[in-house]
């Protein structure tokens, strides 16, 4: 009988940990966690759970419980607290981690990027404006409820519950977006801001084409930082290789 294949837990829900799981798909043995937080997820190949693992305990729990031989983090670059668990846990289970990150976005000329460091401060800094375009997601939006002299326009998956801000409109859509439809969304609601997270990525990166076409301002929110200590991987490429290294087996 042969061996087990190695099984390798990717925390994903991301374009890049589907493909990962994909290119990993019968080399080893793929578990892929969604957070559950998408009412219909898009799953990756091979095995799949979704909800969450119950702080870095739980998630020590499952690694050991099913013989985890890697852990990649393939998680959304602003899923700060899975990010800091999976240290933790990949540390007290003595499993090697990862943390896939798609490189992030790079202002272009002609652009007019207000970083900021939170929702918090982003919120202060559409405070002047009447049309907002809010594309953070539905996760967040409480700390837009007290802006009361904008009108939003809150983009997300599924519908959001409050808090949220007193004026706004909600716009269901799922990416990859078009620079056409970007424009089209920008010039009928008549925005005068746009606020993004800094996801980077090409599917949600058409809207800051429109908007520097457009002449408006941005609002980044800056990413949080990588926990200490954890190598980063910026391709589905380089994640792949890591993962054939530290499990042994061949591309």
């Amino acid at each position: 009988m042969e061996p087990p294949l190695p099984h390798v837990l990717i925390l994903g829900g991301t374009t890049e940990g589907r493909e990962l799981a994909e290119v990993l798909d019968g080399r080893v043995r793929v578990t892929s966690s969604l957070a559950g937080r998408v009412a219909a997820p898009r799953l990756p190949v091979g095995e799949v759970r979704v909800g969450g693992f119950g702080g870095v305990p739980g998630l020590v729990d499952w690694v050991r419980g099913h013989g985890v031989d890697a852990v990649v983090d393939a998680t959304h670059p602003f899923a700060e607290r899975i990010s800091f668990n999976a240290a933790g846990a990949a540390a007290e289970a003595r499993v090697p981690l990862l943390a896939l990150r798609r490189a992030g976005w790079v202002a272009q000329d002609g652009d007019d990027w207000r970083e900021v460091g939170s929702l918090g401060e982003a919120a202060e800094a559409v405070a002047g404006f009447g049309r907002v375009f809010l594309t953070t997601g539905r996760q967040g939006l409480a700390a837009f409820a007290h802006v009361g002299g904008a009108h939003f326009l809150v983009r997300a998956v599924d519908a959001p519950e409050p808090p949220f801000p007193p004026r706004m409109d909600v716009l269901l859509d799922r990416g990859p977006f078009t620079l056409e439809g970007e424009r089209e969304v920008i010039a009928r609601h008549r925005i005068d801001v746009l606020v993004t997270k800094d996801s980077g990525g090409a599917a949600t990166a058409p809207k800051l084409t429109a908007a520097r076409e457009a002449g408006i301002p941005v609002v980044v929110v800056r990413r949080p930082p990588v926990p200490q200590g954890v190598e980063v991987a910026a391709t589905v490429a380089e994640a792949a290789a890591w993962v054939q290294r530290v499990v042994g087996v061949s591309g």
